[in-house]
């Protein structure tokens, strides 16, 4: 195949683009800033309004901002009809209801950019499929997990917040091997799948687990749901996490497991 990535350097895109490689297929990876890449070829281009022409390709992939990505398709010139594979996140449903305006703006955007890649394909006779990411981990570059590691290793103390909502975090390798399979179906199933890790496990449990994986020893510190009320009061900035805690944050595999033949591993940080 021949395929255009937007965000190939990126965290799925790190995974992904060893993959086309052994697979023999050719891409084209776009990224704002000048790259060299012996076994690709790189064009420098930012979503929405400066992406350079481009060749006739099999496929488009967007594994970055899914908003700016839907933008650019809404109005490009394409050559043929190539095959559409764009990552979303779960959080367009669990953010729906969220405390703070920002974060149900967030779900808001992500929503209207689904129906709109969705409405855009059907227009121009593409098939598509969007992958609905839970919490991504896997190279060190995620905003949640990551810095929290960080930042325990720096002080020695690792916050444990008492948390009864479920959590299914997924491996960034993993969702490059859901995008390569959609990629390589026979048909593209031309529609939203849910993609999470192949474990559930309590929010507090997920701490947990991250804190056993770290290189150095940390205290682990529970965090009461009283100290956690008050954060809540004190920094409206953290309100949005904190009110989650209680709540399942989950994906249903079933399809992507059916259609897509991709089983996520357990969270292994």
């Amino acid at each position: 195949m021949h395929v255009v990535v937007f965000g190939a350097s990126g965290s799925i895109g790190r995974f992904l683009l060893p993959r086309l490689r052994e697979a023999g297929d050719a891409f084209v990876a776009v990224s704002r800033r000048p790259r060299d890449d012996a076994s690709g070829e790189w064009v420098q281009g930012a979503l929405p309004d400066d992406v350079p022409a481009l060749p006739a390709v099999d496929a488009v992939v967007c594994v970055g901002p899914l908003d700016h990505f839907v933008a650019w398709l809404e109005q490009a010139s394409l050559i043929g009809t190539p095959r559409i594979v764009a990552m979303s996140s779960m959080s367009a449903e669990s953010k729906r209801e969220a405390p703070l305006t920002a974060e149900r703006a967030l779900a808001a955007r992500l929503r209207d950019a689904e129906a709109r890649l969705a409405a855009t394909c059907e227009r121009r006779g593409l098939h598509w499929a969007i992958l609905r990411a839970t919490l991504i981990y896997g190279d060190g570059r995620d905003r949640s997990l990551t810095p929290l590691a960080k930042r325990a290793m720096r002080w020695r103390v690792f916050p444990l917040p008492a948390g009864r909502g479920l959590r299914q975090p997924v491996h960034a390798q993993d969702l490059a091997a859901a995008v390569f399979a959609a990629l390589h179906m026979e048909h593209a199933p031309d529609r939203v799948l849910e993609a999470g890790g192949g474990e559930r496990l309590s929010a507090r449990q997920m701490f947990a687990r991250v804190r056993a994986g770290l290189p150095r020893w940390t205290l682990p510190l529970p965090v009461p749901r009283l100290a956690l009320r008050l954060a809540a009061l004190l920094s409206p900035r953290v309100r949005g996490a904190i009110a989650r805690l209680d709540e399942n944050l989950i994906a249903d595999n079933r399809e992507l497991e059916r259609q897509l033949g991709v089983k996520p591993r357990d969270f292994r940080p």
